[in-house]
């Protein structure tokens, strides 16, 4: 727009010159007969139409001139532009990496005090009352989860005293023991939200090489009453260098909730087949059972605390897959859950051969 304007206002200053000066479409002038003053004419007439070839030439020029800058303007435009907003790229890109997991990365921006060096100083703020905000909500659910025990402790010993007692009554007996049973069942979610704060909390401290076979024949082992009262058929087909790196307590319970999901929600006389790979870079754990034809979308909210197909609230603390989502999140690997078209669950853990996060 600057250049067209600049063009316009230069014609019309040339115009303006050439217009004092005998156009070549005015009238002839008459011609005197006087040699010399003819001579002058001629002159003036020459001189007007080397002007308008000039004014002529100077548009052409322009024009093209205007072309060429628009051309090198947009391609000088675009260039500065990329150096421009290369900051906020990187910003971007930064802020993208950054998870749940991750809130103690900043983007630590440097440069001139300008509104780019504003926006990663406001992230970083954003991200540290974040930070701040989790590390407490865990705090919380860890510490709780603690100091919960101590009385459900007391309690539970207050039932085997009187439980213990001479000639004790029938309903006290039946009432003990179906607190028992209940306390249990709290007991269970509290180490339920234990091991999930403790998978949450960051990359595990005590890595080592685990082998998940021998895992899933422990978890298999403690599971084999229940299995043979639902008569399920269970298959395995785990080669021994099925390996990763990780805490052995969480990758242990990470095994075990995937077993123990597989024959709780089983049906009767129903199978389990567990398979297992192992490349260069990653390991594969996969646990399929049968049953009936499940909703993908209900499936997909099981890895959610206390998500539960169908609502159903007995037998389950709702955090097994929970579980299993944030062990492996922790260890850098991932969970999949696929509601199979003939029936039933097929639940898929990936998790690195040796490659562990950085701790947060």
């Amino acid at each position: 727009m600057s250049g067209t304007g600049l063009l316009g206002l230069t014609f019309l200053l040339s115009g303006g010159s050439i217009s004092r000066v005998a156009p070549a479409g005015n009238p002839p002038v008459q011609r005197s007969a006087d040699p010399a003053q003819q001579r002058i004419q001629q002159l003036e007439e020459q001189l007007a139409t080397v002007h308008t070839q000039q004014s002529r030439q100077l548009l052409a020029g322009s024009m093209v001139a205007l072309i060429v800058m628009a051309v090198v303007s947009l391609l000088l435009g675009r260039v500065l532009a990329k150096r421009v907003l290369r900051p906020l790229r990187l910003i971007t890109s930064a802020t993208r990496r950054i998870s749940a997991d991750s809130l103690d990365r900043r983007l630590a921006v440097t440069g001139p005090v300008d509104e780019v060096k504003d926006l990663g100083d406001t992230i970083d703020e954003l991200l540290e009352r974040l930070e701040a905000s989790f590390a407490a909500q865990r705090r919380f659910v860890a510490n709780a989860s603690h100091e919960l025990r101590t009385p459900l402790a007391t309690i539970r010993a207050s039932l085997d005293v009187a439980g213990a007692k001479p000639d004790p009554a029938p309903s006290t007996v039946a009432l003990a023991d179906r607190v028992r049973t209940q306390l249990d069942r709290v007991d269970h979610l509290l180490d339920g939200f234990l091991v999930l704060a403790r998978a949450q909390h960051g990359t595990p401290a005590d890595a080592t090489m685990v082998d998940l076979g021998d895992l899933i024949g422990v978890a298999l082992h403690e599971r084999t009453t229940d299995a043979t009262t639902k008569r399920l058929k269970v298959t395995v087909d785990v080669p021994p260098a099925t390996a990763t790196q990780g805490s052995p307590a969480l990758l242990a319970r990470m095994v075990a909730n995937v077993i123990d999901n597989a024959v709780t929600h089983n049906e009767h006389g129903g199978w389990i087949e567990i398979t297992g790979s192992a490349s260069e870079e990653e390991t594969v754990l996969v646990v399929e059972t049968g049953g009936r034809v499940l909703d993908q979308q209900e499936v997909d909210r099981l890895s959610q605390p206390f998500e539960r197909l169908g609502g159903e609230r007995i037998g389950s603390s709702g955090l097994g897959l929970s579980i299993v989502a944030a062990v492996a999140a922790a260890h850098g690997g991932r969970l999949a859950l696929l509601a199979r078209p003939e029936g039933g669950l097929c639940v898929s853990i990936t998790l690195p051969v040796s490659k562990v996060p950085a701790a947060a």
